[in-house]
């Protein structure tokens, strides 16, 4: 009994042993990712139409030239699992940035097949002990067995010491400081002094130079001119004159009778014919040796990597924070770390002493996520941030804790072409900025901040000054209108003298209304008043009953002649138009725009249509009143709203979709595809 017990726990032990094995031979994604993405194949195959959407890859990869071999006939069948999720993620330190993408194979010999018709022509496949890789460009590398795929795309830059702008090698200093000073007395001039009549005729032969200069440009400019009103009326360019046909040989007491008159060169390239330029052999071993050294280094992290992968049990091991807003019902989940990317990525390379670092690096030093939804009617797209530092997120999310103000909301609509909306917490911007400013690392003068900052808060009366702006404001775009301005253009005459000429054009100016709550309307008043009342803005600012008004007589032409200001139950109004302050009809759905708005910190929406009708009179070629046609028909309008939700700010952002479309993916195809081939038309045939 008792041997059967001890081989019965030995067995369970040494399964379980087997099995710890296994979960731990997983793939952990690199500390230094800045990028990770989750692609749920599952849902998105389902939404994907190959009918339509395989003949437009093809036409788009086609390749043009006759030498190359045919794209791939097939993209629906590249022999990849297309309902298993995708991994992509991207590295970056000071030297190596990568971006790799995990696929799961469903027909290893198919997707062979695709390799061979993208890789390099005479390119030799790799084969590993359990894999097989290809470099398909010099920093483009694809591996894979029977049932998994990683692309990896690398570039390596040699990590850049600053000091070596100043580290000067001390014997190449003392060669060129030499041969600075060595003067052969042969070649010696005299030195002459400095004659200012001579220097005189050396401007005006500048000046006399410059004006020819300025006489063939505007000839060119003339000429182009022509061009493009002839072509606009005859669609061609004018027939060239045909000289008369030399039947009989020239013949001059110059030259040897009878001689043969030969055309002029069709290009500047003709004259130097017979000249050959001697390549830099040396230069161009050098150039060689660097890219096939880069390469090397490059192709070697590809395969440490790949061996890293296929040695592993196929699955990735993500960290809890990139995961901590998934959502598994999404079609795409993002994590991105703007930290890494801003500090180690665009700063990363610069001197420890400008210190970029400090109080950047704590604003971006952050866990930022998304996840998005093709649903049937919209794409809904769902963003979560949250700071790393729990007390700098706990600051901010105090700020979208606001009090709610409806009387701003009844200047909705839905005849506007959009809104933005905020209600947060004027006074807790103080303590945000505050905790950024008073945690960011700036060593060398840590103290003095922190002094500036407890002075800042005695010296400022925050209380006070939220009152005058709370944190509640909004912006309606109500319209586009047309008007008619003036400018001046350039014309030239005959002698290609330039003359100013007087023209008009119609342009968009956007009607709008701001409007922002106030505890203390005394004060906008006073500021109203100080302009209207102050010599230097007077000319400007005046007052009509509870209106005053600001106009720009200098700038009719502007998009924004005048302004209106008001102050009205504790809201102060700027707007181009005093009808816009009055409360309009409202229909069901913008009441429930309203209440949204009181609702969320931030929200808003935007018509895209009726934004582009709007623009209509800034697309002008053929191309684009075509493009601008489709688009109006088909794009639709978001919204959004955003709160401080699950530690994090989050905030939802919806495009409904207005064609007939399967679902709001093939809608971006479809509209896409529609471009295309609207761009393809305008392109000229190259039939002669």
């Amino acid at each position: 009994m008792k041997s059967l017990l001890l081989k019965t726990q030995t067995l369970f032990l040494f399964i379980f042993g087997f099995v710890l094995i296994f979960a731990q031979n997983s793939m952990k994604v690199p500390q230094n990712t800045v990028f990770y993405m989750e692609v749920n194949g599952k849902q998105l195959n389902k939404k994907v139409n190959w009918e339509k959407f395989n003949p437009f890859l093809q036409e788009i990869t086609k390749d043009k030239g006759k030498d190359k071999k045919a794209s791939w006939n097939d993209y629906s069948k590249t022999g990849i699992k297309y309902d298993a999720t995708q991994y992509h993620y991207a590295t970056m330190n000071d030297s190596v940035k990568s971006y790799n993408t995990h696929f799961t194979l469903e027909n290893p010999e198919k997707f062979k097949e695709f390799i061979n018709s993208v890789k390099k022509k005479g390119q030799e496949i790799t084969k590993k002990n359990n894999y097989s890789y290809v470099d398909i460009d010099n920093d483009v590398f694809v591996a894979w067995n029977e049932s998994r795929a990683v692309l990896s795309l690398i570039s390596y830059e040699k990590p850049y010491k600053w000091d070596d702008d100043y580290a000067v090698d001390s014997a190449v200093a003392v060669v060129d400081s030499a041969a600075a000073v060595a003067v052969d007395s042969v070649y010696a001039e005299e030195v002459k002094p400095f004659d200012y009549k001579e220097e005189i005729q050396y401007l005006k032969d500048d000046i006399k130079y410059l004006k020819e200069s300025i006489k063939d440009n505007n000839a060119e400019i003339l000429k182009l001119q022509k061009d493009i009103k002839y072509l606009e009326k005859h669609h061609q360019y004018p027939e060239e004159k045909k000289d008369p046909e030399i039947t009989e040989p020239i013949k001059d007491s110059t030259y040897t009778p009878n001689a043969e008159v030969l055309p002029p060169p069709i290009s500047q390239d003709d004259y130097y014919e017979e000249e050959t330029y001697e390549v830099d052999s040396a230069y161009q071993k050098e150039m060689d040796s660097l890219n096939i050294e880069k390469f090397k280094i490059v192709k070697k992290f590809a395969e440490d990597g790949f061996t890293l992968y296929f040695n592993s049990n196929g699955e990735l091991s993500v960290t809890k924070d990139m995961l901590s807003f998934r959502d598994s019902n999404s079609d795409v989940f993002v994590y991105a770390d703007y930290g890494k990317i801003v500090n180690e990525g665009i700063y990363g390379k610069m001197p420890a002493n400008f210190n970029f670092t400090g109080l950047l690096g704590k604003i971006y030093n952050s866990n930022t996520s998304y996840n998005l939804y093709f649903d049937k009617d919209k794409v809904r797209l769902v963003n979560n941030y949250q700071h790393k530092d729990p007390e700098t997120q706990n600051n901010i999310s105090a700020v979208y804790k606001g009090k709610k103000n409806k009387k701003l909301a009844s200047l909705i609509n839905d005849k506007s072409v959009g809104y933005y909306v905020m209600n947060v917490n004027g006074s807790k911007y103080f303590d945000m900025m505050y905790g950024l400013l008073k945690n960011s690392e700036e060593t060398e003068y840590q103290k003095e901040m922190e002094l500036m900052m407890e002075t800042m808060k005695i010296v400022l009366d925050e209380e006070a000054i939220t009152k005058i702006a709370p944190g509640n404001g909004i912006f309606v775009l109500n319209e586009l209108k047309s008007k008619n301005v003036e400018y001046t253009d350039y014309d030239y005459d005959d002698d290609y003298n330039e003359k100013e000429v007087k023209k008009t054009k119609d342009v968009m100016v956007p009607d709008f209304t701001f409007a922002f709550a106030t505890e203390n309307e005394n004060y906008w008043k006073r500021v109203f008043n100080v302009l209207t009342s102050n010599k230097a803005f007077a000319k400007k600012f005046s007052k009509n009953g509870e209106f005053y008004a600001f106009k720009d007589e200098k700038n009719k032409n502007g998009y924004i002649e005048q302004l209106f200001f008001t102050i009205k139950d504790g809201i102060v109004y700027v707007t181009t138009s005093k009808e816009n302050i009055n409360a309009n009809n409202q229909s069901e759905v913008s009441k429930q725009w309203m209440k949204d708005s009181s609702k969320y910190p931030l929200s808003g929406r935007l018509n895209i249509q009726k934004l582009l009708i709007g623009l209509d009179k800034e697309f002008k070629s053929k191309s684009e009143r075509k493009t601008l046609d489709l688009l109006r028909k088909n794009v639709g309008e978001v919204y959004f709203k955003t709160e401080a939700k699950g530690g994090s700010i989050q905030t939802e952002m919806n495009y409904n979709i207005k064609n007939s479309s399967e679902n709001s993916l093939m809608y971006f195809f479809d509209l896409f595809d529609e471009i295309y081939k609207i761009s393809e038309s305008e392109k000229p045939s190259k039939t002669l």
